[in-house]
């Protein structure tokens, strides 16, 4: 008989979450929008980016392109960017403005 929950854990993909400040304030728009230039699907909170198996498209936003780098070194397939997840350490922080917080 057939294990669904093998089957269905061999369907997984790699998820990491992070706090939505770590888009600049243009890229936050964007994803409430769906306008991003990879696949997004927003939510109230914030949404979640496809990064792909390999990095399948580039973002054209520099502030995700960076955290593109990170994710797929990390071999993650999905960023859940929301207001309540954990600042990454390491990854740069935007407030109202697009420069970094120092």
């Amino acid at each position: 008989m057939a294990d669904p929950i093998a089957n269905l854990l061999r369907q997984a993909e790699p998820l990491a979450s992070l706090s939505i400040s770590h888009l600049t304030p243009a890229s936050r728009c964007k994803l409430a929008e769906g306008r991003l230039s990879v696949h997004a699907y927003p939510n109230d909170y914030g949404g979640l980016v496809h990064v792909g198996v390999r990095g399948d498209g580039l973002p054209e936003e520099a502030d995700l392109l960076a955290i593109f780098d990170v994710a797929m070194r990390a071999e993650l397939v999905w960023l859940k960017f929301d207001a309540d997840a954990a600042v990454i350490d390491g990854l740069p922080v935007f407030e109202d403005e697009d420069r970094p917080v120092p």
